[in-house]
């Protein structure tokens, strides 16, 4: 759902607000605070978020592996780096909107990070449960299944989480207020 300041009855991007307090509560209701937030809404927030944690995920395993590391620290880079990419794909799109640096960070932490700590839990406890997940190598099929299954479920379980976090004005709906 993307938000166009023109679609405001009247008011055209930020010029004009005599009241930009009362804007932002109006911004706020349409992106869901206290309202109904659609399963689509959510779904795309998890997705966005799903994306950085992949990226970070492969990556930390392909240098943990590279580097002959044992699993715990291959699992630890690559918490690390899910994080690092979730919080960067945020980062990129705040920014663009014209952001300064230190409120763009502000605004991915508030967006992603339940999102990313729910998402990481979930992926890595159905990869470490998983029988032979933990040993698999990067070059079988075993690793790339178990990898699939655990983000599909990651993906499951963090949807309502973030409906329900936007729905509270929390989470991606925070990210909406700087998407001109």
């Amino acid at each position: 759902m993307e938000h166009m300041h023109e679609s405001h009855a009247g008011h055209e991007g930020h010029e004009g607000h005599g009241n930009h307090q009362a804007h932002g509560s109006h911004h706020e209701h349409a992106h869901g605070a206290g309202g109904s937030v659609s399963w689509g809404m959510a779904a795309r927030a998890t997705l966005h978020c799903l994306t950085g944690c992949a990226i970070g995920e492969v990556l930390g395993m392909i240098i943990g592996t590279a580097l002959g590391w044992g699993n715990a620290q291959t699992m630890i880079l690559a918490i690390v780096l899910a994080f690092f990419f979730g919080y960067a794909l945020t980062l990129r799109g705040v920014l663009t909107a014209g952001v300064d640096l230190r409120t763009a960070i502000r605004v991915a932490l508030a967006a992603d990070t339940l999102s990313i700590a729910v998402m990481e839990l979930i992926d890595n406890g159905v990869i470490a449960l998983w029988p032979g997940a933990m040993d698999a190598h990067l070059s079988e099929p075993l690793f790339w299944i178990v990898l699939a299954i655990a983000l599909a479920a990651a993906f499951v379980i963090t949807t309502p989480v973030n409906k329900w976090m936007i729905g509270r004005g929390k989470g991606h709906a925070v990210v909406h207020r700087y998407h001109h």
